[in-house]
């Protein structure tokens, strides 16, 4: 279902905790869980992900999570309702900054498990094909992000 880089940071299991519990909740919450599909999160510094931002996205700032899914919505609505999971497929990537999320933890005043579950699941709804540029699709998209947190009793401490 998923594994976990660490990239210059220390690796540690609370993170490695959070980041299943959210995963098996988002899997079995969209349906997914007995897919054979795959994601991986990159666990890293500011620094790495303000390289990958300004590589990939053409912003040159460091950032909180970055997500690079493998289909497009459509796509995987598809191969999910025909439930075509004859081989492991990738979903996408994560990257997540770490001292991102122990920053924001604090600047929001909840614990780092709710930030860093946060992220977890809104890289995961990216990757599902969600978004939230516009009103419309944000809407659409953080109601699931809240009821993951909600289902999984993580709440804004």
């Amino acid at each position: 279902m998923f594994e976990i880089i660490y990239k210059d940071i220390e690796k540690k299991e609370e993170y490695e905790r959070v980041i299943e519990k959210v995963l098996r909740q988002c899997f079995q919450e969209e349906k997914i869980e007995n897919s054979k599909l795959y994601i991986t999160i990159t666990l890293t510094n500011p620094e790495n992900i303000k390289r990958i931002n300004h590589e990939y996205r053409n912003i040159d700032r460091a950032t909180d999570v970055l997500s690079f899914p493998m289909f497009e919505k459509e796509e995987l609505e598809e191969k999910i309702n025909k439930k075509d999971f004859k081989h492991e497929d990738v979903l996408g990537d994560i990257i997540i900054s770490i001292k991102q999320v122990q920053e924001q933890a604090i600047e929001y005043g909840h614990s780092f498990e709710r930030e860093l579950s946060y992220m977890v699941v809104h890289g995961f709804y990216h990757l599902m094909g969600y978004d939230h540029i516009k009103e419309e699709d944000k809407r659409k998209m953080r109601p699931k992000e809240e009821k993951i947190l909600k289902d999984l009793k993580i709440g804004r401490d």
